[in-house]
Formats: structure tokens, sequence, C-alpha cells
């Protein structure tokens, strides 16, 4: 759908075919970089003998055991927490049928964490999503369920990393082609969850989603309106690693310089498994690694899903989380996921990647139908007062 310039076709693509290819390519872009997540390109070249090229195995065949990866089978297709996290959201949109708000998630989210089991590719049994994420997402538990901090207030204190962005997809298709709403709301949601730079990628990565809606949108304008909201070092370090990417229109040669391009605003370090002491703290000079190498990706693969995503995983580091955004923008492009791979994914995972898609669009259009009347009302009020005497 794009060319290597990152030039688009696709002005006429319909909504609902752009939130299923966002979001199927976002839940594709998690599992080809789920067996992968933690390692360094030159590890996984090693590894694999050669780049990932597709849907692989696990990193151990002794997975169950194996650390750091036990008791998770990530690989042969498998979604990760980014995935589950993305519907629980959109089954929030479900119950909520308008906007979200950091209150949606203490009184929707928590519970779909916490409430009904449902399959876990990665345990290959039932749980409650609570059992399989991670550290960071388990807070929202502890501090809106058993502390009852005020949801606005509760991100406070936890670890910075990708954990509020990496689902914020629906939050961006929700508010297709209008960027800023995105970029306001995923921001309030996040709130809950995340601090400092950590809440600042949740709030770009949706308006990144929503930008990349805009028909005529390319991987350049998608870019742009992110550095055009974007604040202090994530700004700063999208600008950088998307100037690198700029150079380049195939993942390999850019791998190296994508990761120099944003090590400066990486808390975590060079060694992914063993964050320095500084990792994960609020700062204003800092920014997520896993968003501008998502941005960095999208054009160095001009918007192409294959390549966009395939640069991602073979990236390494949080690349399942890389993955997930660009992938998702590149679909919300327009660009086609691979149909041997949704398919894979789909069955390996047992997951129907259709329903939360459709599901998404309905409320799409009913939100949308609730911000014109509000609008015709401001409108309305606003007049009455300018004619006021």
């Amino acid at each position: 759908m794009t060319d290597r310039k990152g030039a688009s076709d696709t002005g006429g693509l319909p909504l609902d075919d752009r939130i299923s290819l966002a979001l199927t390519g976002a839940a594709v872009g998690d599992a080809l970089g789920g067996p992968v997540e933690g390692y360094s390109p030159e590890q996984i070249l090693e590894r694999h003998g050669g780049r990932v090229h597709g849907i692989v195995g696990p990193w151990f065949e002794n997975w169950r055991t194996a650390r750091p990866i036990a008791p998770y089978h990530k690989g042969d297709g498998h979604i990760t927490d980014d995935t589950l996290l993305t519907h629980a959201l959109i089954r929030v949109y479900e119950k909520v049928r308008d906007h979200l708000d950091a209150y949606a998630v203490a009184e929707h989210l928590v519970p779909e964490l916490t409430g009904e089991p449902r399959w876990i590719p990665e345990l290959e049994t039932e749980a409650i999503l609570l059992q399989r994420v991670f550290l960071a997402e388990k807070w929202l538990v502890a501090r809106l369920h058993y502390g009852h901090v005020d949801p606005r207030e509760a991100g406070s204190g936890n670890i910075v990393n990708c954990g509020a962005a990496m689902y914020m997809a629906p939050v961006g298709l929700v508010n297709a082609g209008n960027p800023a709403g995105a970029y306001a709301e995923a921001l309030d949601i996040a709130g809950a969850h995340q601090s400092s730079y950590g809440r600042e990628a949740a709030g770009v990565f949706a308006a990144g989603v929503a930008a990349a809606c805009t028909p005529g949108a390319t991987p350049a304008s998608v870019v742009e309106t992110c550095l055009s909201l974007a604040k202090d070092g994530t700004r700063a370090a999208i600008e950088a690693v998307c100037t690198a990417a700029a150079s380049y229109d195939s993942f390999e040669p850019a791998l190296g310089p994508l990761r120099a391009a944003v090590e400066p605003f990486d808390t975590v370090g060079p060694d992914y498994r063993a964050p320095s002491l500084g990792a994960r703290r609020p700062s204003r000079l800092h920014s997520i690694e896993e968003l501008p190498i998502a941005l960095g990706m999208l054009l160095v693969g001009g918007g192409d899903y294959r390549r966009t995503v395939l640069g991602a995983v073979n990236y390494g580091r949080d690349c399942d989380s890389i993955a997930t955004m660009s992938g998702a923008m590149a679909g919300a492009l327009g660009a086609e996921v691979p149909e041997e791979w949704a398919k894979r994914v789909a069955e390996a995972s047992r997951i129907d990647l259709s329903s939360p898609a459709f599901a998404l669009s309905q409320v799409t259009r009913e939100i949308h139908a609730r911000d014109l009347s509000r609008r015709r009302s401001h409108e309305a009020a606003f007049a009455a007062l300018l004619d006021a005497r």
C-alpha cells in the first residue's frame, strides 16, 4: 500500500479496514517479537543463523524451566501481554461506549485484570490476566483495587516503561483523524498507570495511530504529527531516531544507527536484561526506547508492514512492544498484514483477530456521533453567548 519513500495510496481506505489492519498488525507484530524479546541483534543473528523473517519458535527448547523465559511459551505465534491488554482496553470501550479516562481504568480495566479467566497463550492455560502481565501492570491492581488511589494520580511512583503505551492503539483508532484528541485521551487514561515519559509515550503513540488513519497519511506525516505533540525527552528522542532513519530504506544497516540515536535518551542501558541504576525513573530528559524506534522503523520500512515489523523484531531488546507499535501504525496507514502470519497467530494463540476490530469499529461510530452532538451543543451555546445583549 505504500512505496519505499512512504507515499500513500490509501486515502480512500474505509475506517473499518484501518481499524482491522491496525489491530491485526499490532497482534502479529507482538507475536513475531515475543520469542526474541530481550536479546540484541547480534544474539538474534547467532541464535537463528540469520535474521528473523517470520514466526519462529522459542529461544530455548526447555522454555518451561529455562531462565529468564520460564514459564512463558514465547514464540510459535503466541501473542504476549501487549495484545492481551489491547483487547482488554477494547472491551472497556465496549462497556463505556464513549471516551475513556483514568476513572474508566479503575472501574473497568482493573476488573478485566482480576475477573474472568481467559486463555493465555504463553501459559497454555486459562488464567486471569493479572497472572500474565508484568509488574508495571500489576501496579494498576495494587494502587487502584487495593490502595484506592485517585485514578488520575495512581501512575505516580510506578516504574517508567512502555507498559502504558503498548496497548494504546485503540485510543488512536477511536480518535481516528484527530491526533490531538487521541493524545489527550491517552494521557488521561495512562495517568492511572504511568507517569513522566511513560505516560507521554502513551499519548504520542495514540496520536501516531490517529494520524496514520488520516486519509493521505504517510510514515513521514505520522512522524511530523508525533513531533508536533510530543514533549521533552520523548520529542527529542523521536527527532533523533527519525533523523537517523531517514538515511535508510532497509532495516539491516539501520539497526546500529537507530540504537545509537536513541541511546542518550534510554535509561535502561546497553544490557537490556541488566538495567542501569538510573533505569525507569521519571525524567523530563529521557524517553522510553520503544516508541521512537517504532517510528524509525516505520520510516525505514516506508510503511510496508513486512519490512517495518521485521525491522522492529530484529532490533531486539523490547521488540515485541516495538513491533506492536510499528505494526499498529503501519496497519492504520493501510499496509496489508501477511495473511499467513495472521492466520498462524490466530490459530496458535486461540484468538479471534476479527471480533475486537468489529467491536471497536461499532463503538468508534457511536463515540463520533456523540462528539458531533456535543460539538453542536457547544456551537449553539457559544453562538447564543456572542449574540447576547
